[in-house]
């Protein structure tokens, strides 16, 4: 296993090799200056789960046998590449919301004299990730199916944004559009297969696996990550803004969250008008009412429910599962999400 500090200290490794001066790009003092702050303020400020798991998960398929130096090392690059990937994604997310914070400090866009320059900055961060890959991975034997799992995830990922984004533009509110499969479609290419498919698919190909053979744990991975994503919304209504690092904007955002699906499902008329009048609205009263609804529909109880019923589920699925080592990979993913707070 690797501790936060040893994954940090691989950090500013590859933070130090990206700014060296290069062939592709010399950094005048102001750029690099500029960069250093921009990757310190968005990639490794997070829980990091994301990129450990990698390390995890590469150990547990190598169960009973100790990782050398270099297989920690390019775990941890790899590690790195996902904790890019969610950087790039979350600057241009927050503009793309307008959010307030992120992990408990202002959004990047929403920093002094950064401004519209974030989405340049996004793109870098982009880039990055596959200058990354090119360093340390060009002469691995699965150098080209790293590339494209990225590329694979990432358009996944985008995808998703999409089908968010359209579902609730801007300026515009279509409860009609809140229905369940049009939300697990957004969860499982916005948050599942990057959060969770991704970090067990690095370690896979570390270890000589083909991907194509493990279509079951995919399956598995996407279940969780549209568990953790539901957990995401409720926290976004129902979570404290210091403890989980941001102001939840869901309703004001007239978010396709799973609350607001699962009490268009349960409400009587009045309750359903009540929501329409006041959901995708910036005002504290209209939040308040939606949150009342919320509550009259008892959406927290209903959230245990499903809770309980996912996680009974993954727990059948998972211990069907022939590799042990994968088991006990799906495993302790599930363990580290089951009943979070934040």
């Amino acid at each position: 296993m690797v501790s936060r500090e040893e994954f940090l200290e691989v950090y500013d490794k590859l933070k130090s090799q990206l700014l060296e001066d290069s062939d592709v790009f010399a950094y005048t003092e102001d750029s690099r200056k500029w960069v250093e702050k921009m990757l310190d303020h968005n990639v490794p400020g997070g829980k990091l789960n994301r990129g450990i798991s990698v390390v995890d998960s590469l150990k547990h398929l190598k169960s009973g046998v100790e990782l050398t130096k270099e297989d920690k090392f390019l775990a941890c690059v790899l590690g790195w590449c996902i904790e890019w990937l969610q950087a790039y994604f979350l600057v241009l997310d927050d503009i793309m919301d307008n959010s307030i914070t992120r992990r408990g400090q202002p959004c990047w866009y929403r920093v002094p004299k950064v401004g519209s320059i974030a989405i340049n900055d996004g793109i870098v961060l982009r880039n990055h990730i596959f200058r990354l890959l090119r360093l340390h991975f060009r002469s691995k034997a699965y150098y080209l199916e790293l590339n494209d799992l990225f590329n694979e995830v990432e358009y996944q990922t985008t995808c998703g944004q999409m089908l968010d984004l359209i579902t609730t533009p801007a300026g515009e509110v279509d409860l009609s559009k809140y229905v369940i499969p049009t939300y697990l479609k957004i969860v499982q290419y916005k948050t599942a297969y990057y959060s969770f498919y991704l970090p067990v698919a690095c370690a896979l190909l570390m270890v000589g696996k083909s991907l194509d053979d493990y279509k079951p744990t995919k399956e598995i991975l996407v279940l969780m990550g549209t568990y953790f994503q539901v957990q995401d919304d409720v926290l976004d209504c129902y979570g404290d803004p210091q403890f989980i690092g941001k102001i939840g904007t869901d309703i004001e955002d007239s978010k396709c969250s799973w609350l607001i699906v699962q009490a268009l499902k349960r409400a009587n008329k009045e309750q359903k008008q009540c929501l329409l009048d006041n959901y995708g609205k910036s005002d504290h009263e209209c939040v308040a009412k939606v949150k009342a609804i919320y509550k009259e529909l008892a959406l927290q109880t209903v959230f245990l429910e499903y809770e309980k019923e996912v996680y009974d589920k993954l727990i059948t699925e998972i211990e069907s599962q022939e590799d042990h080592a994968v088991q006990t990979v799906l495993k302790a993913f599930l363990a580290k999400i089951y009943k979070r707070q934040k």
